[in-house]
């Protein structure tokens, strides 16, 4: 059975966060052992075209923690303190803090 999952960033996971493509990868926006579970249970996830996700010299992938990938990683840790807990909580859980 496949899991359902959501995104607190984007209400339609079927087409592109950026673009609106229906083509589409699922980007977990926080990277690193345990941190995929930790998105999925929050929401930090995304679909992106494979440009943007890992396709391309400008992909969330290809230059982590700056252009998208920043502004996803702070959009997320924003929710995150708003939702859920504190700054020291969120960087407990997904390594440091993007704000």
């Amino acid at each position: 059975m496949e899991k359902k999952l959501f995104s607190v960033l984007q209400d339609d996971l079927s087409v592109c966060f950026v673009t609106g493509s229906p083509n589409v990868a699922l980007h977990h926006i926080f990277p690193g052992k345990g941190r995929r579970k930790g998105c999925e249970k929050y929401g930090f996830v995304v679909s992106l075209e494979p440009r943007w996700h890992n396709m391309s010299s400008y992909s969330v992938h290809a230059v982590p923690n700056a252009g998208l990938d920043l502004v996803l990683k702070q959009k997320a840790q924003k929710c995150f303190e708003e939702r859920y807990g504190t700054r020291k909580e969120f960087i407990q859980e997904f390594g440091k803090s993007y704000l």
